[in-house]
């Protein structure tokens, strides 16, 4: 009963996320064509994005402009900087709303906790093998507060396949492997619990 509620909201959250993100898109638009003088800036228009806009965007032409970039590209970075929290927005809560519905599941039937358990930790190990491979994409350092969790959680198995597997010019293969392998050692532990 409680997952038929929170699949409501998640439906009605996922609509309102939709609008905001298609608005957002179309006031960075609005500001980006006032920014490019393709709708003039002293105009309502104009004036509304110096006023109302500009404010919302200026956190993201610093970074922009920091970075090297071009301030009046700023709001395409906007447009994309929304696109993205809405998308993870919307992520966090399908989420929170698979976690509710496992432990449901597993108070409903306590001999399918370990399984749960396990798909929880493997879930983890996961997560930690996209983030040390995405921020190594970004040149992060490994000692980074951001990151440095990754590192501890996968280099217990990257390290010895590190030293079987040879790298290919530039290219890693064992985050590839070890995703891999963790997977069958998922179900090889999954399938040793019954879920009755």
């Amino acid at each position: 009963m409680a997952l038929d509620g929170y699949e409501h909201f998640l439906l009605l959250v996922k609509a309102g996320v939709f609008y905001v993100g298609v608005a957002a898109v179309l006031i960075c638009a609005l500001d980006w064509a006032v920014r490019s003088r393709r709708v003039s800036p002293f105009g309502r228009v104009g004036r509304f994005c110096r006023r109302v806009v500009d404010p919302l965007m200026r956190p993201v032409e610093r970074t922009l402009v920091r970075a090297g970039g071009r301030a009046n590209t700023t709001p395409l970075w906007g447009a994309l900087a929304a696109i993205i929290l809405l998308i993870l927005l919307v992520s966090l809560l399908q989420f929170i709303g698979s976690v509710l519905s496992q432990v449901l599941f597993g108070i409903a039937r306590p001999g399918a906790l370990p399984v749960i358990l396990l798909g929880w930790a493997f879930g983890i190990l996961r997560l930690a093998l996209i983030v040390r491979v995405i921020s190594s994409w970004f040149g992060q350092n490994q000692w980074s507060r951001w990151v440095r969790w990754s590192y501890v959680l996968t280099e217990w198995m990257l390290a010895p396949l590190r030293r079987i597997i040879p790298t290919l010019g530039m290219l890693d293969l064992t985050p590839i492997i070890a995703w891999f392998a963790l997977g069958l050692l998922e179900s090889a532990l999954t399938s040793m619990f019954p879920l009755a």
